[in-house]
């Protein structure tokens, strides 16, 4: 239930920053939303390692008191960003915004880009559940340990995703994509084979680096997909990239850790990561010469005045 219905207040989140920012500028605010979320990755998984060694119990009940405190928080704060409708628009009945997801279904490029993100992204997840369990079951590394890899995963972001956000958004986008998911390839497959500490955190780096590249990059292609009437509903059909890996992503990892060589659960994801890289470069063929999925081009600078 938490991985069907955690994803839930993406599109919204999502759709906020389209509706703030404008075209050029949505890489760089999602890669900074990107930065403050992992200031709290930064001590959140330590804490969490605490509290876990202590009592699993108190790790869930203090978040979800949090959760509820921050859900009254965007409540009462945070203003609507929607467009208002214009004076002579009708309003959608239930019927009517639910017959709309139809137009979405329809763009295949679209639906390409988010099966090449759901195969791409259920081996992300693995890093946030089955590889805890992993590496305390085959290689002895405790609750604060697998704390300690998650915390150098948010500092790698804090200090470099600034600077990866501005040199992205100057190249093609699903190349990028591509790219990022090179990482992820590199990074998972290796979890296989190395067998120590520090590799295990230069993984978790290498990872990382992808991540960099390929969040910010895939939200701003789903705004750019989007016609702005319809950016709600990309954004949430977008959000099965998330819903559909975390709902039966851990079970399937954890009937190949129980059932098969450990091991194998990141040759596959290696395998699944290199699908996703040749899909996005695909799309790249296809896609990349569209107006909306251009590159960001350098503001013109002011010319200088000159003497006569």
């Amino acid at each position: 239930m938490v991985g069907l219905l955690s994803s839930i207040s993406h599109p919204a989140h999502e759709a906020m920053i389209a509706d703030i920012l404008p075209e050029k500028k949505r890489q760089e605010g999602f890669g900074i939303l990107r930065v403050v979320a992992n200031f709290s990755w930064i001590i959140g998984p330590t804490i969490g390692g605490i509290l876990a060694s202590i009592n699993f119990f108190y790790l869930f009940v203090i978040d979800s008191i949090i959760s509820c405190f921050v859900a009254v928080i965007i409540f009462r704060t945070i203003p609507e960003t929607k467009p208002e409708p214009h004076a002579h628009d009708k309003s959608e009945s239930f019927l009517q915004t639910v017959g709309g997801y139809r137009f979405v279904l329809r763009d295949t490029a679209f639906v390409s880009f988010i099966i090449a993100n759901i195969i791409m992204l259920g081996v992300y997840q693995q890093m946030y559940g089955s590889l805890s369990v992993y590496l305390r079951d085959n290689h002895g590394i405790n609750p604060q340990g697998y704390g300690f890899l998650m915390t150098t995963s948010a500092i790698t972001v804090v200090l470099f995703q600034f600077w990866v956000s501005r040199q992205i958004k100057k190249r093609p986008a699903f190349l990028m994509m591509a790219f990022g998911t090179i990482f992820y390839m590199i990074g998972f497959f290796l979890f296989g084979i190395v067998t120590t500490f520090i590799l295990f955190a230069l993984n978790i780096v290498i990872i990382t680096i992808g991540e960099m590249i390929i969040m910010p990059t895939s939200q701003a292609l789903v705004a750019g997909f989007a016609p702005a009437e319809m950016r709600g509903r990309y954004m949430a059909i977008a959000g099965l990239s998330w819903a559909i890996p975390s709902t039966i992503g851990p079970g399937a990892a954890g009937y190949i850790l129980d059932n098969y060589n450990p091991n194998l659960l990141w040759y596959i994801g290696g395998v699944l990561c290199a699908v996703s890289v040749l899909a996005y470069y695909a799309l790249h063929l296809r896609l990349g010469a569209r107006q909306e999925f251009a590159p960001a081009q350098e503001e013109a600078q002011p010319l200088a005045a000159t003497a006569d």
